[in-house]
């Protein structure tokens, strides 16, 4: 456990809810863990006991990606852990693979509906239904931009244009929308929407006062910082300004309330947590401002200075998105100006 996180509490200790099982976290909540093939290894799903027009069941909170292992794990939790009652309604936080993939699957087989965000809801259909979605030569063309311009890094990245598309091979046809403000009656108890930017485009936290949980998504994370990346989609985006505002929004909630994230365990220490975060970013902020002042950089001469470990491609789209954000973030607040060179590369110097 490192220092940061050891000013968070963690009420269940180091119990983990074994795979095809879960684990009781507040009254009516149930926790899945299902593993993922990256290095962030697992994924947190939700289980909330419900009832909608008189039937008794479940609303499963995100989905796992779309593979058979995580398809025969919910398979175990069908048969095991919802005392013989149905799946009612499917609801995502947001959608990234890892929130979205099994949410086509789940809802067609309990004939539930599913419930997300407009936003990701339309995004997360573009990224299924065509080839180059997320990723592939345009993605490729915007890192360069960026300077990650040699050949290798250019094919792989060229490679990964089904990406999305094999995680989340369908999405379904129909939504409810979830919006900021909204309330959900779930179970009898009340959840507050609260919406989220800067990760995803609009990542929807759930919020129950009678509880005081929260299902923080990947908007509230106790060990990591969320992914806040800028990407070809959308090239002059502002994400990390999005991102800490965002946060910002779960600090009227009270101090003990259980924070459910999608990576990690449950914890305690929400407002510690969000200082955490923007004391990181700032931090970071700083390095990179010192780092532009040395000398013009380009978002892959940032990487290093962002991320002191070795990264795989999978990681090294994210690190250079998030390398993008924080030059952004610097660049829109008129800390840094942005020249394009001869080669096609944008760098960043001080102001």
């Amino acid at each position: 456990m490192n220092e940061l996180e050891s000013r968070l509490h963690y009420p269940l200790g180091d119990t983990l809810p074994a795979p095809g099982t879960t684990l009781d976290v507040a009254p009516g909540v149930k926790w899945i863990r299902m593993a993922l093939p990256f290095a962030l290894d697992h994924i947190n799903l939700w289980l909330l006991r419900d009832e909608i027009d008189g039937r008794q069941g479940w609303s499963v909170v995100d989905c796992c990606i779309s593979n058979d292992s995580a398809k025969a794990q919910w398979e175990q939790i069908f048969a095991n852990e919802l005392d013989g009652l149905p799946v009612l309604r499917v609801i995502v936080t947001h959608m990234h693979p890892d929130h979205i993939g099994l949410a086509y699957w789940l809802c067609e087989k309990w004939q539930a509906p599913l419930w997300i965000s407009a936003t990701d809801f339309n995004m997360a259909r573009i990224g299924s239904q065509i080839a180059n979605g997320f990723g592939g030569d345009s993605a490729a063309l915007f890192f360069a931009s960026h300077g990650l311009n040699d050949p290798d890094s250019i094919d792989q990245i060229k490679g990964r244009a089904s990406y999305f598309s094999t995680l989340v091979p369908a999405v379904p046809r129909q939504f409810r929308r979830m919006m900021d403000g909204d309330t959900l009656h779930i179970g009898g108890l009340a959840w507050q929407c609260i919406s989220g930017y800067g990760h995803a485009p609009e990542h929807i936290s759930l919020y129950c006062d009678a509880l005081h949980v929260l299902i923080g998504g990947d908007m509230m994370l106790p060990r990591i910082s969320t992914n806040v990346s800028v990407f070809d989609v959308e090239p002059e985006a502002n994400p990390l300004k999005l991102f800490l505002s965002s946060i910002d929004k779960f600090r009227p909630l009270p101090e003990d309330t259980l924070t459910l994230p999608a990576h990690g365990k449950p914890f305690t220490g929400l407002h510690e947590r969000i200082q955490q975060l923007h004391d990181h970013h700032r931090d970071r902020l700083v390095e990179v401002l010192q780092a532009c002042g040395e000398k013009a950089c380009s978002a892959a001469d940032v990487v290093p200075v962002l991320f002191k470990r070795k990264l795989d491609m999978h990681q090294m789209t994210f690190a250079m998105g998030e390398s993008v954000a924080h030059l952004h973030a610097l660049w829109f607040e008129g800390k840094l100006k942005r020249l394009r060179d001869a080669s096609g590369i944008y760098r960043f110097s001080a102001a």
